[in-house]
């Protein structure tokens, strides 16, 4: 018996599991890390260099848009931290099972979303 096959993929439609989710969230926020580098070097090297450049950069971070972005790189910097600590577990085969890979997963973007307001808060 022949399986008839999708011509295409239509992803809305994909429901992908709360674990999936959690692992495409920890590679995009490595990449969003990756790519942050060289602003996040450009906002350090403002913030040492002299008093003017500081006050500059002050004035550049105090702004809403730019904390919102750097609390958004908060974000991602506890979810791959959180996700990367639920992977190694994963790695030495502790939490396999499917209730507790769903449980691991959603603890894991609890964590991250109420370490990040908790932090992102303070800092705001």
């Amino acid at each position: 018996m022949e399986k008839a096959r999708p011509k295409h993929l239509d992803l809305p439609k994909i429901r992908l599991p709360i674990p999936g989710i959690i692992s495409i969230l920890h590679r995009i926020s490595g990449a969003v890390m990756f790519l942050a580098i060289p602003v996040v070097l450009w906002l350090l090297n403002g913030s040492l260099s002299s008093e003017a450049q500081f006050d500059a950069f002050r004035a550049f971070v105090g702004h809403p848009l730019v904390k919102l972005g750097l609390i958004g790189l908060l974000w991602a910097y506890l979810h791959h931290a959180c996700a990367g600590i639920r992977f190694l577990f994963l790695d030495i085969h502790k939490g396999l099972e499917l209730e507790t890979a769903r449980y691991t997963a959603k603890a894991v973007l609890v964590v991250s979303l109420m370490l990040t307001a908790i932090i992102g808060g303070v800092l705001w």
